[in-house]
């Protein structure tokens, strides 16, 4: 049997750090990720996710990760279920194995961009790479 999830998306509010009753740290959190089309008015649709990581990387993702944040997460689907004042209460996780931060603390998209283009206009290697993608007789 198989069962391994690996997700890209933008984490939904600052992580809150929990310890269980024998002092393990818990961090559970809510993983928007995009999907691949757009809906019929034309803007993207994404997937909130929710996930949950333990021990010395629930710290660190309390630590050092904040709203917006873009993560890569490994791990598997877990399925749980509780009692609740209103009945069983089912939930659908991601156990995380790895988090991988994806942005340093100062990124943002308009530095990224201006840093791409920065290499692109004076990367010579950038435009034979160009040209080698326009042409057809690629063998994939």
């Amino acid at each position: 049997m198989m069962n391994r999830v690996i997700l890209v998306g933008r984490i939904t509010k600052d992580p809150e750090m929990k310890s269980t009753q024998s002092n393990i740290a818990v961090v559970s959190f809510t993983l928007a990720v995009n999907r691949q089309f757009k809906d019929q008015s034309g803007e993207n649709q994404a997937d909130f996710i929710q996930c949950v990581v333990w021990r010395k990387q629930a710290e660190n993702l309390a630590r050092f990760v904040k709203k917006g944040a873009l993560l890569g997460i490994e791990g598997r689907i877990q399925t749980r279920n509780y009692e609740a004042d209103n009945g069983t209460r089912y939930v659908t996780e991601v156990v995380c194995d790895s988090v991988q931060f994806l942005e340093s603390k100062g990124d943002n998209t308009e530095t990224t961009y201006q840093k791409d283009t920065d290499t692109a206009d004076n990367d010579e290697f950038y435009e034979t790479s160009k040209q080698l993608a326009a042409e057809e007789d690629l063998p994939f």
